[in-house]
């Protein structure tokens, strides 16, 4: 088990330092999502009060656009040179594998989100800052859920010829009740209300979605990388 994690430990630490020196897919992912927050901000002309009821939308909407092109490099980066033939072939467990691919796109699609954050807070005159504690906690939640099934598809379809395509096909019909959760959440914050009472189940929808995929994904992965 110590070997596993430090094993995990090692894959999302290279994976890390590689993206960080290349930036391929994070300049791609962080470029395209100011891109669309600024595109929305005009396409939809409403009062900041409007903006409101529709801002948890909104922003996971980008932020599930921006996670399929960080995910999607997780498993791919490994095809040159024969490079994931070999770590399958290694003494490294399967769910260490894709532990340290998963937690590497999660801190990256992390970055994302937060450089996206006052961009979307100066477009659409939103103010964030008030609940950011519980704001982190939810982005956290739904993040590791995207990261989650988007590094296990990526495992799925890092073969495929259209893996581009057939990701995002992939992906987010099985995110739709993360979501629908972390929309709900992030809605109710910005708006000012707090997580009590009936707002507390989309925070549990997230915990719950979050350790069930994990488990699953933990769960089935050897299978996954040996076909």
């Amino acid at each position: 088990m110590t070997h596993g994690f430090r094993t995990a430990y090692a894959i999302a630490r290279k994976d890390l330092r590689t993206e960080l020196r290349t930036k391929e897919s994070l300049n791609a992912a962080a470029s395209f999502a100011v891109v669309i927050l600024v595109l929305f901000s005009f396409a939809f002309p409403l009062e900041r009060d409007e903006f409101y009821a529709i801002s948890g939308g909104l922003l996971w909407l980008v932020y599930s656009f921006a996670g399929a092109l960080i995910v999607n490099r997780g498993f791919a980066r490994e095809l040159p040179n024969d490079c994931l033939d070999v770590l399958i072939a290694s003494r490294a467990p399967g769910w260490a594998i894709f532990l340290g691919k998963a937690v590497a796109a999660f801190l990256l699609l992390l970055i994302v989100e937060f450089i996206c954050l006052p961009v979307f807070g100066l477009f659409y005159n939103i103010r964030w800052t008030d609940s950011f504690g519980s704001l982190v906690l939810v982005i956290v939640l739904a993040t590791w859920g995207i990261t989650v099934v988007g590094t296990a598809f990526s495992a799925v379809t890092v073969n495929v010829r259209v893996r581009e395509l057939m990701l995002p096909v992939l992906l987010y019909p099985m995110i739709i009740p993360l979501l629908i959760g972390a929309m709900e959440a992030t809605t109710v914050l910005l708006s000012g209300e707090a997580m009590a009472g009936d707002n507390l189940y989309s925070l549990q929808l997230l915990v719950v979605f979050d350790v069930i995929y994990t488990a699953l994904a933990l769960y089935l992965i050897d299978y996954v990388l040996v076909v």
